[in-house]
C-alpha cells in the first residue's frame, strides 16, 4: 500500500503544442510530477506541479539534482546502477529489453536504502509488472507517452490502493468518559454507507469508523464526514503511514476504506477539534486487546461485516471491523520492533 512515485515525461515530443497537451492531460488526470524541457518553463502556468527538468542524464527540480538515469544495455550497466543505491534520491532505469530477473536484482539492491528505484515504461502492462515484481516492486514509474490520450491507461497508478485486510474485533468493554478533544474530518469526497477511516489508540489495531452517510432522526447526513475520535488516536494515511488525528489538516491525503476492504485516497477539506463527551471502546482479536476512544453520540458508527453500528447501540460481544498488524511504528512508519501500546 506504499505510495508509488509517478513521473510523466512531457519533454520528448518535438512540437511545443504536443508537449503542452501532455502536461495539460497529466494535470487533469491528477499527476503532479511532470518532466518538461528547460525552455518550456511557461508550462508551469497550466497548473501547480513539480516541474522536473531532464538534462544529460540528470533530473533537476528547483535547481537541485534529484535523480540520475541509467540506461541498461549489459550486466555492467546493471552493476553500475546498483552502486548508486543509497547515494542519491532517485535512480531512473531504462532499457530496450526488460526482463524480470534483472529487475529483481535491482529491487534487491535498492531495497532498504534511501534511494528510490524508478523504472521507465512505455506501456501500462509493463508498468504494472514493474510495480509488482517480487511483491514490493519498484518504487516508481517513469511514464513515456507520445499521445496524451494514453495517460488514461495509467490512471491505476494514482487511483488504485491495495485492498485492506480487515479482521473482526469482539467488543469486550464500553465505558463512558468525561469531556475531551475529538477530531472531526471533513473530506473533499462523498463517502458511501459502510465506508470510513481507520482509527485507533494503538497502531496495531485501527478500527473502521464509518462516515456520517446515514440519515439520523436528529441530524441530516454528512456523507463527506468522518467523526474520527480523540486527538491522540492514529489514523491511516493514503501512503500506508499513520498520523495523529491532532496533526490532520486541509490537503492531507487519508485512506477511505469500505467494509469489504476496498480502499481509495481522499483529501481532507478541514479538520475540526472540539470538546465533546467521549466513550472508550475496547475489543479483542487474536488474543490481544485493543481500544479506540470516540465521541459519545448516536451519529458515530463503527463498521461491521454487513452494516454499521452506532456507539449508542454497541454491546459487549458485538463484532466490528479493524485492521490488525504486527510490529510497531516509528513516526508513523512500520518498523520491525516489538512495541506494546496499552
Amino acid at each position: 500500500m506504499d505510495k508509488k512515485i509517478v513521473w510523466i515525461r512531457a519533454d520528448l515530443l518535438e512540437e511545443y503544442d504536443d508537449r503542452k497537451s501532455i502536461v495539460s492531460s497529466a494535470l487533469e488526470a491528477g499527476f503532479t510530477d511532470i518532466i518538461i524541457r528547460a525552455e518550456d518553463e511557461q508550462l508551469k502556468h497550466l497548473g501547480r506541479f513539480n516541474a522536473i527538468i531532464y538534462n544529460d542524464g540528470d533530473y533537476i527540480l528547483d535547481g537541485k539534482k534529484i535523480g540520475e538515469e541509467v540506461v541498461i544495455t549489459s550486466s555492467k550497466d546493471q552493476d553500475f546502477a546498483a552502486t548508486l543505491a543509497g547515494k542519491i534520491e532517485n535512480v531512473v532505469i531504462s532499457t530496450e529489453n526488460w526482463k524480470v530477473i534483472p529487475l529483481e536484482n535491482l529491487i534487491t539492491a535498492f531495497q532498504k536504502t534511501i534511494t528510490n528505484l524508478i523504472v521507465s515504461s512505455s506501456n501500462p502492462d509493463d508498468a504494472k509488472l514493474f510495480l509488482e515484481t517480487m511483491e514490493v516492486g519498484s518504487d516508481g514509474i517513469l511514464v513515456n507517452i507520445s499521445n496524451p490520450a494514453d495517460l488514461s491507461k495509467y490512471a491505476f497508478l494514482i487511483e488504485k490502493n491495495e485492498p485492506v485486510c480487515l479482521n473482526e474485533v469482539k467488543i469486550t468493554k464500553i465505558e463512558t468518559l468525561g469531556i475531551g478533544d475529538r477530531v472531526c474530518i471533513d473530506t473533499c469526497s462523498i463517502l458511501e454507507v459502510g465506508e470510513g477511516m481507520l482509527v485507533g489508540s494503538q497502531s496495531s489495531c485501527l478500527f473502521l469508523i464509518a462516515s456520517e452517510s446515514l440519515e439520523s432522526e436528529y441530524v441530516a447526513s454528512r456523507p463527506f464526514r468522518v467523526n474520527a475520535g480523540a486527538v491522540h488516536a492514529y489514523v491511516m494515511t493514503s501512503s500506508g503511514r499513520t498520523k495523529y488525528l491532532s496533526e490532520i489538516g486541509s490537503g492531507d491525503e487519508l485512506l477511505a476504506v469500505k467494509s469489504d476492504g476496498v480502499a481509495r485516497k481522499v483529501n481532507v477539506g478541514r479538520a475540526k477539534v472540539e470538546k465533546r463527551p467521549l466513550v472508550l471502546i475496547e475489543g479483542e482479536c487474536k488474543n490481544k486487546k485493543h481500544s479506540v476512544i470516540l465521541q459519545n453520540a448516536e451519529t458515530i458508527r463503527l463498521c461491521t461485516k454487513n452494516s454499521t453500528v452506532s456507539v449508542s447501540d454497541l454491546k459487549v460481544g458485538d463484532c466490528v471491523l479493524a485492521r490488525i498488524e504486527e510490529g510497531g511504528r516509528h513516526f508513523g512508519q512500520v518498523i520491525d520492533e516489538t512495541i506494546v501500546e496499552l
